[in-house]
């Protein structure tokens, strides 16, 4: 990657936001109609982002501040991306080699041609044949999370058919296929002009095929997002630069809650001052710092309630607690306290001077008119804000529970060490919540001794995981009921409400310890910056709820896929699933907290063999 830049079309070369967050997101690939990009670490684009602030978040991740891309109409180059993969080939003439070689050959046959000189070829093409050039399908990625070309010339000559040889002076490579071989891999063959030598890709995809050929085949290294190359002893694996192996984005998301999602708390978020004191608040090693820091605030909190027309006491205040905030230690998206305080602005635990403001309007509901078992509460969230940042990814294999990749073997972190923020974006939406009564739960699990045994079933699975040897989870049979029944009224809603299910998030709020929550919300993941139209609220209401709710328990009870489904001793990823599969409870992943694991509507309806085991197994689910 060179620090030259150029502007690529704004209608071809064009991804949304969350798209450059999650899965387009740092180290990522992306094809566009004429070449496949990588994008950039931020610090390639730290000066095209939009500001945005969730002080919980930012505390979490230990950052000043989040990077939403491309947010500004007067951004004049957007997001940076690299090329990546390097090698092309024209579909014509079957020429096969780096970008930059065949840039060369455009800067040597066209510099002489007068008008179109495009010095960089930003879109490539071969000279020759006039046709559009192909990237590679194929990369490399070591666990590590380095990623880089295939090594094409490598393997002609060492996998030549007529046996190895050692590199040519001057490789020059074609990519065909062999008329006679099948159409596999060894019907893939590569050629070299200048010596002969000639391979298939036969076995290029065996996870040690590399390690057989020798360390002069080990990882290179390579992170072209970065422009950076370091030591790596792995040994790389093949794989389609397509393949979801290749990218696991880690994304941390955090609902913006009262007092955080105050009017006033978001003008001074967004003032000029506030920036100048959050980088002096993080400096305060010491106690005569902290000290003078006290009487800066004073300062600080009248100029900024001069900027933007507040109490300079209300701003005092605020600014004061967000430098406590800033002071805790062991925070992280992932504790149970972080958690617990968005379960207490959603059960209105919170002020209601602080809910009616800002990005955070609920509405308590009376559940007497729901008569749905077991639940003490219904809240209707009319506009919350979510923040979503990326904190990092991994290859190969997925990324662990840590949203920092604590304990995460290969975790690659979207940004330097030294750069204070994240690429995030922020959505607008709305949701229902339904809080479930404690002791209802408990005594369902103390008087069916089975559901101990399904979940002790999850709970093995799980510590023989990768994952399960390195962090602690909570799999008690009330998650595991409460994580199913969420999926089930996800699926309902997607029909009642015109959303998709991928349009629509769950969060589960479950804890029997110091801060004891039974709660599902369930919130729309996308919206403009003005939230949504209400659709999804106007099914919490008494008059839609509870017969979503019955026809969510009703289609539970019988899968496409059973009997084969409910009787599972574990499906899905690590078997972590009993009675789930995509027939019945799965969803797309990003609407899930759990990556689709920790499911089974055996304890929401029962099984076969014992109808009454499940906290639902009772309902009535007549149709109305």
């Amino acid at each position: 990657m060179t620090t030259n830049r150029e502007k690529l079309n704004n209608v071809t070369h064009t991804v949304r936001c969350a798209q450059a967050v999650l899965q387009y997101g740092v180290g990522a690939m992306i094809d566009f109609p004429d070449q496949t990009l990588m994008t950039a670490s931020p610090e390639f684009w730290n000066d095209q982002i939009d500001v945005i602030h969730d002080e919980r978040l930012e505390k979490a991740l230990g950052v000043q501040y989040f990077g939403m891309p491309g947010g500004k109409a007067n951004h004049s180059l957007g997001i940076s991306y690299v090329r990546f993969p390097q090698w092309y080939f024209c579909p014509q003439c079957r020429r096969f080699m780096p970008i930059l070689d065949w840039i060369k050959e455009y800067r040597t046959k066209r510099k002489k041609v007068p008008g179109d000189y495009d010095y960089n070829m930003k879109k490539p093409y071969c000279t020759e044949c006039k046709k559009d050039l192909v990237a590679t399908r194929v990369i490399v990625a070591c666990e590590k999370g380095h990623i880089d070309d295939f090594p094409w010339v490598a393997w002609v000559h060492n996998k030549n058919l007529n046996g190895s040889k050692d590199i040519c002076s001057n490789p020059q490579l074609t990519f065909g296929t062999s008329p006679t071989a099948s159409a596999g891999l060894e019907g893939l063959l590569i050629k070299c002009t200048n010596c002969n030598a000639r391979a298939s890709m036969q076995g290029a995809f065996d996870k040690d095929i590399f390690e057989k050929m020798g360390d002069a085949y080990k990882c290179t290294g390579n992170m072209p997002w970065k422009n950076k190359h370091t030591m790596c002893d792995e040994f790389p694996i093949a794989r389609q630069r397509g393949a979801s192996s290749v990218y696991y984005p880690k994304i941390a998301s955090s609902l913006v809650i009262p007092p955080y999602s105050n009017r006033v708390n978001l003008d001074i978020e967004k003032s000029k001052t506030y920036h100048e004191c959050l980088i002096k608040m993080e400096d305060d090693d010491d106690a005569e710092r902290k000290e003078r820091i006290r009487k800066q605030i004073d300062n600080w909190s009248g100029k900024i309630a001069i900027e933007i027309s507040a109490n300079p006491l209300t701003v005092k205040n605020i600014l004061f607690r967000k430098w406590e905030i800033i002071q805790q230690e062991n925070y992280a998206t992932d504790s149970s306290d972080y958690r617990y305080e968005e379960f207490q602005a959603l059960t209105g635990q919170i002020p209601k001077n602080d809910l009616l403001t800002g990005d955070f309007i609920t509405e308590d509901m009376d559940v007497n008119q729901y008569h749905i078992p077991g639940i003490e509460r219904v809240t209707l969230v009319h506009k919350v804000r979510e923040v979503r940042a990326l904190t990092g990814f991994t290859r190969i294999n997925p990324p662990g529970a840590s949203d920092l990749g604590k304990d995460t073997f290969g975790f690659v972190s979207s940004k330097e060490p030294d750069t204070s923020w994240f690429p995030a974006y922020e959505v607008r939406g709305e949701g229902i919540f339904l809080e479930f009564d404690k002791s209802q739960l408990e005594r369902w699990v103390s008087g069916c001794p089975e559901v101990l045994v399904r979940s002790k079933i999850i709970e093995d699975n799980f510590k023989k995981s990768f994952y399960g040897g390195i962090i602690a989870k909570d799999l008690s049979p009330q998650f595991i009921f409460l994580h199913t029944l969420a999926h089930l009224l996800i699926r309902e809603l997607s029909f009642e409400c015109g959303y998709s299910a991928a349009s629509l998030r769950e969060r589960i709020y479950f804890n029997s310890y110091k801060t004891p929550m039974a709660g599902i919300l369930v919130y729309t993941a996308g919206g403009d910056s003005e939230g949504t139209l209400g659709g999804l609220v106007r099914q919490g209401y008494h008059d839609c709820l509870p017969h979503i709710f019955r026809k969510a328990i009703a289609n539970a009870k019988i899968c496409a896929n059973d009997p084969v489904c409910i009787t599972s001793n574990g499906q899905g990823r690590d078997s972590l699933n009993l009675g789930a599969c995509h027939s019945c409870v799965l969803l797309p992943e990003t609407s899930c907290d759990e990556y689709n694991s920790f499911l089974d509507r055996a304890l929401v309806i029962g099984t076969f063999e014992n109808k009454m085991i499940g906290f639902y197994s009772n309902y009535e689910n007549d149709i109305v």
